[in-house]
């Protein structure tokens, strides 16, 4: 898919180049989203700049994501996307000069659908000012999806420690398919929060890159431009450390998760233990008196039955009593 926006009262204007390519040259931003070979081959007729390709786009070394060609800058980053399987990561690519700005994406990216449904002012340098928008709206949504990472942690704290796991208290213990769901699901919570913390500095170190980069290489850019990149820097660097507070967090609540089912197992492990324990001498008792020999002094007893039945309850219930005395149960 191939959008194109021309710069009209220091604003963004849609530019419909797949039914009037005569409108092209006037166009100073081109967002190519899983571009064909025919966008490609259109933008780079137009523009007259070499984009980078899906394999160029995907290279992870410093020196293949950065590249300056006289005034022309070539950069590329790792980029947060969504589907209905959740986030998942991907990559796009600028292709910034004095007078066009080219992205290039290789999916969808809802930073870039909220940054084209709001007008921008472009300023004197459109390209470069579209530029340190776009960043800058990476940057803003990054710090939403943190922020929103923060509550759910919060709130996932309290039930560990505060509400749901109340079996960590030392006179009870913890048991019952309700709990074991509730720690598998948070297991689950946990792994995708690290995921995404994970994806978010990817493409939090790929900003700071670029940013830096940009700032220094591009010996063009307006003062006003220059100062943006600058706080934008300053912006990545708190978000970079907000990001490790948050991955500390999940593991430090991931550590705590793990040591509650260590908890239950061991729990599940001692009733079995207590329960065959206290089975064992009423289970000697009656094989003692299940025996058939005639010289068995209670064979004849009166009461011997009955005797044989007081004697494995009191065998059963004297183990029960010594646990619950050391506390055991």
């Amino acid at each position: 898919m191939l959008k194109a926006f021309k710069c009209g009262d220091g604003k963004l204007i849609d530019v419909d180049v797949a039914t009037q390519p005569e409108t092209a040259p006037d166009a100073i931003w081109f967002d190519l989203l899983e571009p064909t070979k025919e966008d490609y081959a259109f933008v780079t007729r137009e523009t007259g700049l070499s984009l980078p390709e899906e394999a160029d786009i995907l290279e992870i070394e410093n020196s293949s994501r950065l590249a300056i060609d006289s005034d022309v800058l070539t950069v590329t980053m790792p980029l947060v996307s969504r589907d209905a399987e959740g986030l998942h990561a991907s990559a796009c690519g600028f292709v910034l000069s004095p007078t066009r700005l080219v992205t290039i994406r290789l999916a969808t990216n809802p930073v870039f659908d909220h940054f084209l449904e709001h007008p921008h002012t472009t300023g004197a340098t459109p390209s470069a000012a579209l530029f340190s928008s776009l960043l800058e709206a990476m940057v803003d949504r990054q710090a939403d999806v943190l922020e929103n990472l923060r509550t759910g942690l919060d709130k996932l704290s309290h039930n560990i420690f505060h509400h749901r796991f109340a079996g960590l208290k030392a006179d009870t213990t913890i048991r019952g398919r309700n709990t074991e769901a509730a720690l598998q699901e948070t297991l689950v919570t946990l792994g995708r929060d690290y995921d995404t913390i994970t994806l978010l500095r990817d493409s939090q170190l790929g900003i700071a890159r670029i940013a830096a980069y940009v700032r220094i290489s591009a010996e063009w850019l307006p003062a006003t431009v220059v100062s943006r990149l600058h706080a934008l820097e300053k912006d990545i660097a708190s978000l970079n450390e907000f990001s490790t507070h948050l991955t500390d967090k999940v593991q430090f609540l991931l550590d705590t998760t793990l040591g509650l089912i260590n908890i239950a197992q061991n729990s599940l492990i001692k009733v079995l233990t207590i329960v065959s324990i206290v089975g064992i001498p009423p289970t000697l008792i009656a094989g003692i008196y299940g025996m058939n020999f005639v010289n068995i002094p209670e064979l004849h007893w009166t009461y011997g039955y009955a005797y044989a039945w007081a004697l494995m309850l009191l065998s059963a219930v004297l183990p029960l009593g010594w646990f619950r005395a050391k506390g055991w149960v």
